[in-house]
């Protein structure tokens, strides 16, 4: 699979924020999925998820923390949500990209093909990302700076909910894909081993610089998904 988080992310905000987060002892609070899912259904709250997703949509930069995590761990529980699905609008971009060097029609190409796919996974990192690279070549900034922002909605609640570091204060992710976002994002390299312990992936890392052998993401999103296949 190719790597859709290349340098151009990592230059930005995402890894200096991502990397402080990390380090610091912040205040960490994993999701309460059954709350989450009552707090999103009430159509009179500003967490109605319909208004949530409207404002990710609209690339709000005014969304506060708690809005952004009932937004991302409130999505496992739309029709919508498939953790495990595959949408054919990531392979034509793929094919894209395999090529190399696109041209300007195929960057055009490359923002459609991935507006279709975030239509089915609106989180979808590696898509944002790929319609950033189109977007910074074709030099349309304001369409940058929305998808950046997207993006940013996602890690901060994907960093709220933990540091990896034990099952107690693991990250907590609706997509496994998010996973390996996470080790892109903290400039951690996968070590090649995966295990699944309870409702918690353990991810093996390369040696590096905080003596970390591993990080844990709990999944129990996409494990409860497969309940209902």
């Amino acid at each position: 699979m190719i790597n859709l988080i290349p340098s151009l992310l990592l230059a930005f905000t995402l890894l200096l924020t991502s990397s402080h987060l990390f380090a610091q002892n912040l205040k960490l609070e994993r999701p309460n999925y059954s709350k989450i899912e009552k707090t999103i259904k009430k159509d009179q709250s500003e967490l109605y998820y319909p208004k949530l997703m409207q404002r990710f949509l609209d690339s709000d930069t005014g969304m506060s923390l708690e809005e952004k995590r009932h937004l991302y761990y409130g999505f496992s529980f739309q029709p919508d949500y498939a953790p495990y699905g595959h949408s054919d609008y990531e392979d034509s971009l793929n094919s894209i990209l395999e090529k190399g060097s696109p041209n300007e029609q195929e960057y055009e190409k490359m923002i459609r093909f991935a507006d279709s796919a975030l239509l089915y996974n609106p989180f979808n990192n590696r898509v944002i990302n790929a319609q950033l690279v189109a977007y910074e070549k074709l030099g349309n900034t304001d369409s940058f700076d929305k998808k950046l922002n997207q993006m940013r909605i996602i890690f901060d609640a994907l960093f709220s909910s933990g540091d990896g570091r034990s099952k107690k204060t693991a990250f907590y992710v609706i997509y496994t894909s998010h996973e390996y976002d996470l080790l892109n994002v903290l400039d951690f390299e996968f070590g090649g081993g995966q295990s699944l312990i309870e409702h918690y992936d353990y991810l093996k890392v390369a040696p590096n610089s905080y003596g970390i052998e591993g990080l844990y993401f709990d999944v129990s999103p996409c494990l409860n998904s497969l309940k209902f296949k």
